[in-house]
């Protein structure tokens, strides 16, 4: 301990030292005082100057070393200013030692005190490089008042490291004033008694050497003062172990740690009674660093090194230090960081979805293992739908989420309904809506009342005790979470429970907010459900098959309809309003309301489209905020809409689009055409027209209407989803039921962000048995021959029963279109699940009911159409307009 350092400093010092000799001293004083005699009085003046010299050296290392040494030097050079800190204490130490200076200096040799505040910053005159590598040395120099004793020593931080150096320094003057003043007068006698005395100091001086190893008393003393203090006062054990296994030192501290016997030095370490643990690694020969080991009921963290690294001693010295106190502490930091870190898990891994279930099992997983070894949720039934629950002291409760160590758990399963006993802790932090704690299952006896059965399977089962937590949010009390432990862990505490809280506290917040989602999203499906088709209308047109998926989340505003017009002809709409929730779903039904309003009018595509592109600026620019007349509510971003008319008598296809996808077309063969029709705005946007398209299909042709959900999402294109849909309806054979299943195979998304609507529609054809037409001249002679044509056509038909109503409707429509008509008039008949009857012209006037007086001549016909029909009405065409009726056939 500190003996390298003292050797390091000896080895510097001149064989010649007299302190180092005092017995030869004494016996070479003796010879010189016979044989030289009045030689002794100048020896003893030299020796006094030796002394002299010696003391300037003593107190420059002790000041130097003092003040290296001393609280808070270290750390001052650590700070921003070190001068302002040291100074003052430099100057301080200087005055009490009466040294001349003391003086700080970094490791790159600048000074950071001096008694000279000019001299502060410059270079220190000196030798500092032996300091910066940790040992004190002294030095004679040159001063301003003379010759000078300077002594440098090292500083130390916490980690002995240098950190920089501190100069002390006294002139011998001084110290031997008188001494030097009859230094002429001595020269004589110390010339004659040089030779002696230089031969017999160098004798003793080397065989004191050898038996004090370098080391002068001063430098003994002070190795014994540190010794001592190892043994007796540094609170940590030091143990010094031969390479023969036999302890060689052991400290006070180290023995009180072991519980070594009296007087334990020479003993072998095996022989000390020590765990065979300790004793291996103090005998292992090897480096050990803080290895925490188990001795007695103490936790030792032991550091062994090798003692013959540098040409020391063969052994080892090992240190001790007690961490039981600090390993308690960590224990309990590391159950805190626990805590956090599953509190964290369930603030990220609680409420990922808008799903009561889902949240309920994620409080579940979150809690299993780490805090609970089983962990059970049960929510009131109306939570579950969405609603609010009045009350839950006579709510049945659902047993929503389960989950443990062990799949094989002897608790309800998920969807068990049940409600909890008066007696059962369950029910008890429900009425007061506090957590309660049974620590031993077994003894509770309130809890075993809730099902005798069941829980005798709990407790045979190994679970000991249970935390259970209500599930409060907003005041809403929404069910209870139970956390259970088994005998392989120590059961619950009640320092616990807040945990369990924290827990519960969070779960119950995700839980109502899926709960709202829950009752918002069935408010939205069901408006939605309610506004489009239950089922399509009786046709003959089309074969039709439909699909319709709302999205994963929220509810869109995608529609479509399949409505019947006059003259057998089917119109096929498909419509995306942009958007999620009850007012995209509110907004779809208008759309839907007013296409079937249009629709009634018998439009064009196109104009139909125009109108609802009049509609939806119209409701855009009242309900968007801010607006006057506006609710402030959610304004329309905008809508889609593909129409299309088919005619199975023409096989005509006529159709428009609104910035909605193009249909495809798959022909007989298996073919796939995505029609090229003129695209539109989306509805709402306004300022250019819409343009139709018209397309010839062969009878068994598929036509597709879709929305963009089916071929566009977050990972696809809609041109890579176009390709798809080629793909999965270019298959020849199919019914329209086969391609909407297939369809959806082979492109749903796993989870689909945008609702989905699919139209599948196989066309037909009316043929020349169903459908008759006939050219009238202009001219009212020829009413007769083209009724009588008409009945013969009813008479092969098979309906003759309605000739008659047929002939006198016909002969009214035929007749005003030769009394207020203009260029060729054409009558048809189509035979479907009525009668049609149809008379074209060139003419654009479109007539109108009106009720005849008793004396007007005429002004009866519509109204004996009106009267004798199922349904009667006028649609316009390119050249003209079509005025039809529908006869109902009995």
């Amino acid at each position: 301990m500190g003996m390298p350092r003292f050797m390091g400093r000896s080895r510097g010092r001149s064989w010649l030292s007299v302190r180092s000799v005092a017995g030869q001293v004494f016996v070479l004083q003796l010879v010189i005082v016979l044989l030289l005699g009045v030689a002794a009085t100048v020896a003893l003046v030299l020796q006094g100057r030796h002394d002299a010299v010696e003391q300037a050296r003593g107190r420059s290392v002790a000041v130097a070393e003092t003040f290296a040494n001393a609280p808070g030097v270290a750390q001052a050079l650590h700070s921003r200013n070190p001068t302002k800190v040291l100074q003052p204490r430099a100057e301080a130490a200087r005055k009490r030692s009466g040294l001349d200076f003391v003086v700080v200096v970094n490791p790159k040799g600048i000074r950071i005190t001096h008694p000279n505040p000019h001299r502060i910053g410059k270079p220190f005159i000196g030798t500092i490089g032996p300091s910066l590598r940790g040992h004190t040395i002294t030095e004679s120099r040159p001063g301003t008042l003379g010759p000078a004793m300077q002594a440098v020593a090292p500083i130390f931080d916490s980690r002995h490291k240098v950190v920089g150096v501190v100069g002390a320094g006294f002139t011998i003057r001084r110290v031997s004033g008188l001494a030097e003043r009859q230094l002429p007068l001595l020269v004589g006698a110390l010339s004659a008694s040089l030779a002696l005395a230089t031969g017999g100091t160098a004798l003793v001086g080397r065989r004191l050497r050898r038996q004090t190893r370098g080391l002068d008393p001063v430098e003994l003393t002070r190795m014994y003062e540190h010794h001592d203090a190892v043994l007796h006062s540094v609170r940590e054990g030091v143990l010094i172990v031969g390479d023969d296994g036999r302890l060689v030192l052991a400290n006070d501290e180290a023995s009180r740690l072991l519980g070594l016997p009296e007087r334990p030095e020479g003993r072998k370490v095996a022989e000390l009674g020590l765990e065979p643990h300790v004793s291996d690694v103090l005998t292992a020969g090897r480096d050990v660093t803080d290895e925490v080991l188990v001795a007695g009921d103490r936790l030792l963290a032991i550091n062994n090194r090798l003692t013959d690294r540098d040409g020391g001693p063969p052994g080892s010295v090992a240190t001790l230090r007690d961490s039981t106190e600090l390993r308690a502490l960590s224990g309990r930091a590391e159950v805190a960081q626990k805590r956090l870190k599953l509190l964290y898990d369930a603030s990220v891994g609680i409420g990922t979805t808008l799903d009561v279930s889902r949240t309920a099992e994620e409080l579940a997983q979150v809690a299993v293992d780490r805090f609970a070894d089983f962990v059970t949720v049960d929510l009131a039934e109306p939570v579950l739908r969405g609603d609010e629950p009045l009350a839950l002291g006579g709510t049945d409760m659902c047993r929503t989420a389960v989950h443990g160590i062990r799949p094989d758990h002897p608790f309800y399963p998920v969807g068990r309904r049940f409600s909890f006993v008066p007696t059962s802790p369950q029910a008890g932090g429900l009425n007061r809506g506090e957590p309660a704690v049974e620590t031993d299952l077994a003894e509770a006896t309130g809890w075993q009342a809730q099902d005798p059965r069941q829980t005798a399977k709990v407790i045979a089962y190994g679970v000991r005790s249970l935390v259970t937590v209500p599930l409060r949010a907003r005041g809403v009390l929404l069910g209870v979470v139970n956390f259970w432990r088994t005998a392989r862990r120590d059961p619950f505490e009640e320092e616990e429970v807040s945990l369990a809280e924290e827990l519960a506290s969070h779960a119950a917040v995700c839980i109502d907010n899926a709960r709202r989602y829950t009752r918002e999203h069935t408010m939205a499906v069901t408006l939605q459900h309610s506004l489009l088709p239950r089922a399509l209308p009786a046709q003959s047109a089309l074969d039709v098959a439909f699909r319709y998926l709302p999205a994963e989340s929220g509810v869109g505003g995608d529609w479509f309809d399949v409505i019947p017009l006059p003259g057998a002809r089917v119109a096929l709409v498909v419509g995306d309003v942009v958007g999620h929730g009850l007012h995209a779903a509110a907004t779809m039904g208008r759309l839907r309301t007013a296409v079937h309003n249009f629709s009634t009018l018998d439009l064009a595509p196109d104009e139909i489209l125009s109108h609802l592109d009049d509609l939806v600026a119209r409701i855009d620019q009242d309900e968007r905020p801010g607006q006057p007349g506006g609710d402030g509510g959610e304004g329309i971003t905008g809508a889609t809409c593909l129409y299309g008319i088919y005619d199975p008598v023409t096989r005509c296809c006529t159709m428009a689009r609104a910035g909605h996808p193009p249909p495809a077309l798959v022909r007989p063969d298996g073919t796939v055409e995505f029609l090229e029709l003129p695209a539109g705005p989306p509805l709402g946007l306004g300022g250019l027209p819409f343009e139709t398209a018209e397309a010839e299909l062969a009878e068994g042709s598929h036509l597709v209407l879709y929305t963009d959900g089916l071929v566009e999402d977050r990972r696809r294109e809609i041109d890579t989803g176009l390709e798809l849909l080629r793909d999965a309806l270019s298959h020849p054979g199919r019914t329209p039921e086969q391609i909407c299943t297939e369809v959806l195979d082979a492109m749903l998304p796993s989870d689909p962000s945008d609702d989905i609507a699919l139209i599948a529609a196989r066309t037909r054809v009316l043929g020349a048995d169903r459908v008759a037409s006939w050219d009238v001249p202009y001219d009212p002679a020829a009413v007769a021959g083209v009724r009588a044509e008409v009945m013969r056509r009813l008479a092969e038909w098979g309906l003759a029963e309605v000739a008659f109503t047929a002939e006198l409707v016909l002969s009214e429509l035929i007749t005003n279109a030769i009394r207020h008509a203009t260029g060729p008039i054409r009558v048809q008949l189509i035979r479907e699940r009525a009668l049609i009857c149809e008379v074209s012209d060139t003419s654009s006037t479109s007539p109108h009911l009106r009720y005849a007086a008793t004396t007007d001549e005429g002004g009866r016909g519509l109204f004996l159409v009106a009267r004798f029909a199922e349904r009667w009405g006028t649609r316009y065409t390119s050249d003209g307009k079509v005025i039809w009726a529908e006869l109902a056939i009995p």
